[in-house]
């Protein structure tokens, strides 16, 4: 009788083999798809860094997000909005520089074109294009901003915002730079205080002035504005 143990031993041998190669390698294969859900910004370091080509187009091309049906999210995503548009402002040197400068210019156009609520930032777009940022100085650009609010709000038949109480209402409560210089608070209340004195006559200090009468805030003009400088 022919004894057929030996192919059939190395049929085992060879079945064993393969059997723990596929273990070891959908073992290795879940362990790697494990860790990259625990931690999936473990590759960002790898990623080479995209490279931005500001042009103008991108700034002023067309509202990105669709339209916002909520009035309830719309609402509550404009106050914040305007928090956040208002305490940048207020934030802003006194004196930029020319990057500086050209930062906050773009960072108004994309706030603009970005703004998640789509017929919102077709507005805010109309706005702009008939009163361009002015960023050449900290009070500057929060005038500026504080004047299409209320441009804003005339469209909304809603009540035109004080600008000359713009830093008190908007105080972030900030804490110190690191230097211990100045503080945001005493910034966005000398920020009112230029806005209101920037039309009063004659006065010594414009914080008085704040408290007896809110003046106009200063006539807009146009800036020659260029990217870059």
């Amino acid at each position: 009788m022919v004894s057929h143990s030996g192919p059939n031993r190395r049929f085992l041998i060879l079945y064993l083999i393969v059997a723990g190669l596929l273990t070891v390698y959908f073992v290795l294969t879940f362990r790697r798809q494990a860790e990259g859900v625990r931690h999936p910004l473990n590759d960002v370091g790898n990623v080479p860094a995209h490279h931005v080509d500001m042009q103008d187009s991108t700034l002023t091309g067309h509202a990105i997000a669709p339209k916002l049906g909520n009035e309830t999210v719309k609402a509550e995503l404009g106050r914040a909005a305007w928090k956040l548009f208002h305490t940048t402002m207020a934030r802003f040197p006194e004196k930029p520089s020319a990057d500086e400068k050209n930062a906050l210019h773009s960072y108004i156009l994309l706030f603009a074109r970005l703004y998640p609520c789509g017929e919102c930032a077709h507005h805010f777009q109309t706005i702009l294009n008939k009163y361009p940022p002015q960023v050449t100085s900290r009070n500057t650009a929060a005038g500026w901003a504080c004047h299409v609010h209320n441009e804003v709000n005339k469209s909304l038949d809603k009540e035109e915002f004080d600008c000359s109480k713009i830093g008190d209402f908007y105080d972030c409560g900030c804490a110190d730079d690191e230097t211990g210089s100045t503080d945001n608070k005493s910034n966005t209340r000398t920020l009112s205080d230029d806005l209101v004195s920037s039309k009063s006559n004659g006065a010594k200090e414009a914080g008085v002035k704040a408290k007896k009468a809110a003046a106009p805030l200063p006539q807009l003009e146009k800036e020659d504005f260029q990217r870059g400088g």
